[in-house]
């Protein structure tokens, strides 16, 4: 079985005269277990019993710890738990997620990231105003590998309610995350699950079901996406191979999109992650110290756009990438104080 399907694999109905409950919270989890006490006691939080929610954790044979004993500590029972035979990857997990669960509403909520208070119930609410969406979506805040937040990503609309436009409108960028969605598992099984790519195979679902489905949106934060140097989109973005992933996603959306957007959207989104890959390429730079994460990128930005953007970003982050050069070398002057120094002596304009 390959581990990057080439095309959406196949979601099997439920025998709709088995009973099922209203939620499916499917966790793949992979190596993720410092982090996966946080998202299942951010789940069980919000419990709305076994009639109404199925709660598991699938496991893509994980080597940092006993997750299975994990799971069991901190479920008492509530948590199911399912190993794979071998490490099959991150889509054939998300697609044994998607067939394991029972809900007609599905949450993916990855091992490392979490829900805020309220999330489920504001959520099922949606589907219950907005009853012939597929979809719907919270706004989420991203924190850090400690659960810091850092920033909250930008509201859709002021309030809740249906987006308007939403298919072009996501088609130019993805502006979601797993954490932040949940889907009718019918939807999974009339369009299948998750395929081509490893980084921005999300973006293509979205895309995907906005062409046949409406989707419904909350401003509210309820959902926390964890940025982490170890996870594979983090990975994936420092070496370039992010940017690679993304000109195959973008060339597929072409196909969803009436042919009087195609050039439009093409445009923006190209320019769009140009910018994103290259200030992500000297982020990693600027943690790792490999000149290589900016190379390969440089590469991989061209390849995916020679416009006028490029050169613009490839000369702001060049800059950036001298002066901060610069400032890491610079000569430190002579300490002639020979009185301690504390950071309480020190003042700011700011």
């Amino acid at each position: 079985m390959d581990r990057i399907p080439l095309v959406p694999p196949t979601i099997q109905p439920i025998n709709e005269l088995v009973h099922r409950p209203l939620w499916s919270v499917m966790i793949p989890a992979y190596n993720c277990a410092s982090f996966l006490e946080e998202t299942l006691l951010s789940v069980l939080a919000q419990d709305l019993g076994e009639d109404q929610m199925q709660i598991e954790v699938v496991d893509d044979a994980s080597t940092d710890a006993d997750v299975e004993a994990l799971v069991a500590t901190l479920g008492k029972g509530r948590v199911s738990y399912y190993r794979q035979p071998h490490n099959v990857g991150s889509l054939r997990n998300f697609e044994t997620c998607l067939n394991r669960s029972r809900g007609h509403l599905v949450h993916l909520l990855h091992g490392d990231d979490r829900v805020r208070p309220g999330f489920y119930t504001k959520m099922g609410g949606l589907f219950t105003a907005f009853p012939t969406i597929g979809a719907a979506a919270c706004r989420y805040a991203y924190i850090d590998a400690w659960g810091n937040d850092r920033q909250c990503s930008d509201p859709e609309r002021p309030d809740d309610g249906l987006l308007d436009n939403w298919l072009i409108r996501i088609a130019q960028q993805d502006r979601l995350q797993y954490v932040s969605m949940v889907v009718k598992r019918s939807v999974y099984e009339h369009l299948g699950a998750f395929y081509g790519v490893t980084y921005g195979e999300d973006w293509e679902m979205w895309v995907r079901i906005a062409r046949c489905y409406s989707f419904a949106y909350t401003p509210e934060v309820l959902a926390e996406y964890r940025g982490r140097p170890q996870s594979i989109s983090d990975q994936k973005m420092a070496t370039g191979h992010a940017l690679r992933d993304l000109r195959s996603v973008i060339a597929v959306i072409q196909n969803y999109l009436p042919d009087d957007d195609k050039q439009a959207v093409l445009r923006h989104s190209k320019s769009v992650y140009v910018r994103y890959g290259m200030y992500g390429a000297f982020n990693a730079w600027k943690d790792s110290g490999n000149t290589n994460y900016i190379l390969g990128t440089i590469r991989e930005a061209y390849r995916l756009y020679s416009g006028p953007s490029f050169y613009r970003i490839l000369t702001k982050v060049l800059f950036k990438f001298i002066l901060y050069n610069c400032a890491l070398h610079k000569p430190k002057r002579e300490n002639l104080n020979t009185e301690p120094f504390y950071l309480s002596d020190t003042k700011t304009t700011e």
